[in-house]
């Protein structure tokens, strides 16, 4: 709990930039920070992360209003938009910083999460298990400012067409109801 109006989630499902992309288009997500969590270095730097020495996975913090989207419905989103089946790979990008994690802040946010894993694992979506771990939150470290907004700030970068942008369409189709209007 940030406040009496919002909450937290902390999501690692490969680059941050793709995340961000996406939760900044959601209706009741008030915020969203690029960072690292889960590593054993403190303060880490981008370089030091995909030197893949630290630990850390590449996560977004996000800032939500649960009176208008539930961490069911965060999670939910979350696990349509990376494939939560490859262990440290998202895509191109291969490593432990790419790695699947819901980083909890509560023991609530974990039950909703382990809940999730099982339905979806047993609904069979995926031809193989998912691997996304589930922790408890211990430090998060906000990533450079260049991370911050990128894909707002760098649209035209050939990863950002090639990757994201495709991503970002698939996710509003599949959730136009969602989509904030301004």
């Amino acid at each position: 709990m940030v406040d009496n109006n919002t909450e937290l989630a902390t999501l690692a499902g490969g680059c941050f930039w793709c995340l961000e992309a996406v939760y900044e288009q959601v209706k009741g997500i008030n915020k969203i920070v690029s960072g690292y969590s889960g590593g054993n270095l403190k303060n880490p730097t981008y370089e030091e992360v995909c030197s893949e020495t630290t630990g850390h996975a590449e996560v977004v913090q996000i800032t939500f209003d649960p009176t208008i989207i539930s961490y069911q419905k965060i999670l939910k989103i979350f696990f349509a938009i990376h494939d939560p089946t490859t262990l440290n790979r998202q895509g191109y990008d291969i490593g432990l910083s790419y790695r699947s994690v819901v980083f909890h802040h509560s023991e609530q946010q974990k039950v909703t999460a382990g809940s999730i894993i099982e339905d979806l694992d047993k609904s069979e979506i995926w031809d193989n298990p998912i691997v996304t771990e589930v922790k408890q939150l211990d430090v998060f470290y906000v990533a450079e400012d260049y991370h911050q907004n990128y894909y707002q700030n760098n649209k035209y970068q050939p990863y950002c067409q090639g990757i994201i942008s495709p991503k970002l369409a698939k996710f509003r189709k599949e959730y136009l109801g969602d989509l904030k209007t301004s």
